[in-house]
């Protein structure tokens, strides 16, 4: 096993990935992106237009990155490379909110209808899979704020990434917001209630 990671290591230098390369690498490994969008990685990324433009270019030309109708997709071989990479320290997590989702039969179905949207301050910004289910990630404008949704067994999770500086109260704000849209576009079964907390209390509502 340790031969086969020193080889993946060996050949990967051969990439030729530069630092502001690898600050992209580093996000994407991190977040464990599977697809996202130019404008949603330049806001969260802080990066200039032409800048991270030409970065992407490159990581393509390397097949590290494809480019989809939908944004960017990581490739087979981006996997590789970003499994490999330090992360880079970050933003602590905090679950900003819980709730049940009502069965339906398609769910996946449902979540895919939420992809690409923006819904009031967030903007879209991409998606993952893990052990947990699919996470559908969003950012404010001013990328200060990052919302994930994870949808795992019929339970939606708000988790909220906040840049130093910023007041909980927009992220507690901002994930209301999101499952108030959410609600909108996720079909709900009648006569069905939904328990949830924010920040350690509890409630109940009507879906």
């Amino acid at each position: 096993m340790n031969q086969m990671r020193g080889a993946q290591r060996e050949n990967l230098q051969d990439l030729d990935i530069g630092p502001r390369d690898m600050e992209v690498l580093r996000f994407i490994g991190e977040e464990a992106l599977l697809g996202f969008t130019f404008e949603g990685l330049k806001r969260r990324l802080g990066a200039h237009s032409e800048t991270l433009s030409r970065i992407l270019d490159r990581l393509e030309e390397k097949m590290i990155l494809e480019k989809t109708d939908h944004g960017y997709q990581v490739t087979e071989r981006g996997r590789e490379v970003t499994s490999l990479r330090q992360l880079s320290a970050s933003e602590p997590r905090l679950t900003l909110l819980r709730t049940l989702l009502p069965s339906i039969e398609n769910p996946r179905e449902a979540i895919s209808g939420l992809r690409g949207r923006w819904f009031g301050p967030l903007r879209w910004l991409g998606y993952s899979e893990d052990e947990k289910g699919t996470i559908m990630k969003w950012i404010t404008e001013d990328g200060s704020i990052q919302v994930d949704a994870i949808f795992s067994s019929g339970e939606l999770t708000i988790e909220g990434r906040i840049k130093e500086g910023k007041d909980l109260t927009h992220a507690i704000k901002a994930s209301h917001q999101l499952v108030g849209y959410i609600s909108k576009v996720y079909p709900s079964a009648p006569k069905q209630r939904a328990a949830y907390y924010v920040v350690g209390e509890s409630f109940l509502i009507p879906n």
